[in-house]
């Protein structure tokens, strides 16, 4: 199945991009029904086979959907969709090894959620992407990591030596959904799109213990705050958040007085400044807080970086 982006879905998308530009302070309302267009659907199994992936907790594979039939398979989906009948069902949490030996909780949605987020992530990601400031660079469309540390050598090039280089304690997880529905909903009116991603940050979590019983929790739901890093919308959402703390340091005027520049790469940042890293971790840290986000004091730090 070719990856190649069909051009009924490019045009949409570019419509999108296009109004969210001229307009930064347009809120769109018709969305939802583009999430279950047939094209738009079928472009976003494509994406998610693409990228393989382990089965959720109802352990269907894309090898089971393509032997049932996946026009008809789409086609059922396309429906709950339309008449709002779809349910997410529980995410299934698995843990990968990080490199200080801990693990990182991973979240795996079955297919048919993987399927149906990303068909709204192809249809938000032209808006949004017309609002992400250029110091973040994860999850966008020619940006990589490469970039970001491009542009932190530029930075320390420039005489930008003092560098807080900081970490936050669960980003992912901690992520609180009222503000970030806030962020949503800026761009967003559409209820019907606004409801849906409710109901993926709302979703249980199934884990198995070693025994192999299985336990369902709806931590993300009783507390507010998650979204399971590993689903399909996650970046997106990430990057909404995040975007708060990146244009709110130039809004209140951080960058220009203590001359601290942030370049952003997922849950990681650094404020590379010119001789006031000290009044800008505490500028960083007044805002974490205001965004009800821990930083990891254990992980941040204050370095100079000497001239080459």
């Amino acid at each position: 199945m070719s990856l190649t982006t069909p051009y009924s879905v490019q045009k949409l998308q570019a419509t999108l991009h296009a109004k969210a530009k001229d307009s930064p302070t347009q809120r769109f309302h018709a969305l939802y029904d583009k999430v279950y267009r047939k094209d738009v659907l079928a472009h976003a199994y494509a994406r998610c086979r693409a990228n393989q992936g382990a089965p959720g907790v109802d352990r269907q594979t894309f090898e089971d959907i393509e032997a049932y039939g996946l026009e008809q398979w789409l086609e059922e989906l396309m429906q709950e969709l339309k008449n709002q009948t779809y349910k997410p069902q529980a995410v299934r949490r698995a843990y990968i090894a990080k490199p200080d030996g801990k693990q990182r909780p991973l979240g795996i949605p079955t297919i048919r959620d993987r399927v149906a987020q990303m068909s709204a992530v192809l249809v938000l990601t032209p808006i949004f992407e017309a609002d992400l400031p250029p110091e973040q660079y994860a999850y966008r469309e020619n940006r990589s990591a490469l970039d970001a540390v491009e542009a932190v050598h530029k930075l320390l090039i420039q005489g930008y030596r003092e560098v807080v280089d900081a970490d936050l304690s669960g980003y992912f997880d901690s992520v609180p959904h009222a503000e970030l529905m806030k962020s949503v909903a800026r761009r967003v009116v559409d209820g019907a799109m606004l409801h849906l991603i409710k109901m993926w940050l709302e979703a249980p979590v199934e884990e198995t213990d070693d025994a192999g019983n299985k336990h369902r929790s709806t931590r993300n739901r009783d507390k507010g705050r998650g979204t399971p890093q590993g689903s399909p919308i996650s970046p997106l959402l990430s990057n909404l958040y995040m975007r708060r703390f990146v244009v709110g340091w130039r809004k209140l005027g951080h960058q220009a007085r203590l001359g601290a520049h942030i370049v952003n790469y997922a849950d990681d940042f650094v404020i590379c400044c010119r001789g006031n890293a000290d009044a800008a971790m505490k500028a960083m840290r007044a805002m974490m807080e205001k965004l009800k986000l821990t930083v990891n004091e254990t992980k941040t730090h204050q370095r100079r970086v000497p001239q080459e």
